[in-house]
């Protein structure tokens, strides 16, 4: 799956297209993407996760774009919440509030427009916009939906990948090789190994804390790249893709009804009745 050329003017893209061709068309969904500009290991770029989720939203919306010529991709915001990586050179922090406040007035402008289907489509773990969205659907007259695009394919990890991935491990490294290679410097990746908690109730994950990723490690990773290859990103990558364009489709091509998002009461009706 090679990179789609740059400098096209596309429809699609927002950042390329243009007045003339905008002022012809409806589009139903506006694709986020959402990164971060952070370290991932010695080995990767800092712009890694705004990196691969704006691939990963040209990708699908491209496919996607084949069924439904109403669906436009938004330019990515490449900052996110990186307050526990501080601790490392040059890594930038946004405030999840400074973020939601620009989230929020962008899902102003597309209401304005007429777009009220919009994706967030975040690529860094350390993001949250769930009470953002819960907020906004109360406040303005829009849909938000919000997909980690690194969970998409979790059912099919395994099959995959062999070693767990939370940060510039396999998984991550593997995107890496298939989209930017030569930004990756393998030979200087450390092995990503990371101190446990010393409370059992965080290791189980009933309790929960925010990571400052200095104390884990003195290389910014909580999993092991050394198995990562091309041609494994290139497959998670292809089904995330095609998972992520099959349900842009669906969410355009689904009327604005007052069930939205859910189904209508006419889909009750049609169900067999027991006598």
């Amino acid at each position: 799956m090679d990179s789609l050329a740059p400098r096209q003017v596309l429809d699609w893209d927002l950042a390329s297209t243009n007045l003339h061709r905008l002022s012809k068309r409806k589009y139903e969904v506006a694709v986020l993407p959402t990164g971060s500009t952070e370290p991932h290991n010695l080995h990767l770029p800092e712009g890694q996760d705004s990196l691969h989720t704006t691939e990963v939203a040209r990708r699908s919306v491209s496919l996607a774009w084949k069924e439904s010529e109403s669906i436009l991709l938004l330019p990515a915001l490449p900052y996110g919440v990186d307050c526990n990586l501080l601790s490392f050179p040059l890594a930038i922090h946004v405030s999840q509030a400074a973020l939601d406040a620009v989230i929020r007035d962008i899902l102003g402008s597309l209401v304005h427009h007429g777009i009220q289907k919009v994706v967030v489509l975040n690529g860094h773990g350390g993001n949250d916009f769930v009470p953002l969205i819960r907020q906004v659907q109360c406040d303005l007259d829009v849909h938000v939906f919000l997909c980690n695009w690194w969970l998409v394919g979790a059912d099919k990890y395994a099959e995959i990948f062999e070693k767990p991935d939370d940060h510039a491990g396999e998984l991550e490294t593997s995107v890496a090789l298939a989209l930017f290679p030569q930004l990756v410097e393998p030979g200087v990746a450390r092995d990503g190994q990371a101190r446990a908690y010393r409370f059992e109730a965080l290791e189980k994950g009933w309790v929960r804390t925010s990571r400052n990723f200095a104390s884990l490690n003195d290389h910014c990773a909580t999993g092991d790249p050394s198995l990562a290859s091309a041609e494994k990103g290139q497959k998670y990558l292809a089904l995330v893709c095609e998972r992520i364009a099959k349900f842009l489709v669906e969410v355009a091509d689904s009327p604005l009804d007052e069930t939205f998002p859910h189904v209508s009461e006419s889909y009750y009706q049609s169900l067999p009745h027991p006598p």
